[in-house]
């Protein structure tokens, strides 16, 4: 298949571009710095561009059987490039005629799963959507926007991300996040999501995540 990759140098991008890459897809990563992208390969082609402007995405997504977003901000201070990121990719790809897009989410907006401990809604939850509130809103807007996109569209919710090697089980719960589950490798992130692409059962849906 054919991915552009949106966010290719976060860490989750870069685990989706090597993972698309090494099942041998070809990818166009869309960066805003190159020196930032540490892979090198013949099936990938790294394109500098504005993700914020839809006139510039659309020849990256042009003939792309599907679009794989990582964007999102790491602090408060950066937050807003997902929902400005997102409403630009989605008019390039409706331009381009390219139906398959998945994004990154986290697992705190929107509904909470009703078996969730106890502790973790009263206590954990509401500190952790205070620290990170702006991302958080900024994720809120995003969803919003891909919710009224006439695409195949999902948004992947997981919780906190880590470094740690891929483990090859994570949990999938439809709607909210999986209870219980705080963490997830983004090696096994970056497997689930490109599990997505032709699972038709994940389309207009949102899927929480997790190890």
């Amino acid at each position: 298949m054919r991915f552009t990759i949106f966010g290719a140098t976060g860490g989750t991008g870069q685990q989706l571009v090597r993972q698309a890459l090494d099942a041998g897809h070809t990818v166009t990563a869309v960066v805003r710095d190159p020196g930032r992208l540490p892979v090198r390969h013949d099936l990938l082609d790294v394109a500098t561009a504005d993700v914020r402007n839809p006139e510039a995405l659309r020849g990256l997504v042009d003939g792309a059987d599907a679009a794989l977003s990582g964007l999102g901000s790491p602090d408060n201070k950066g937050a807003g490039i997902a929902s400005t990121g997102t409403r630009a990719i989605l008019r390039a790809l409706e331009a381009e005629g390219v139906q398959r897009y998945l994004a990154v989410s986290a697992a705190p907006v929107g509904t909470q799963p009703h078996d969730e401990g106890r502790l973790h809604r009263a206590v954990v939850l509401p500190l952790v959507r205070h620290a990170f509130r702006d991302i958080y809103a900024d994720l809120a807007l995003m969803e919003e926007e891909i919710r009224t996109a006439a695409l195949r569209w999902t948004v992947v919710r997981p919780p906190q991300l880590t470094d740690r090697p891929g483990t090859g089980r994570w949990q999938l719960r439809e709607d909210t996040a999986v209870p219980g589950r705080l963490r997830i490798t983004r090696a096994d992130l970056a497997t689930a999501m490109l599990g997505m692409v032709d699972d038709p059962t994940t389309e207009r849906k949102i899927i929480g995540v997790a190890n």
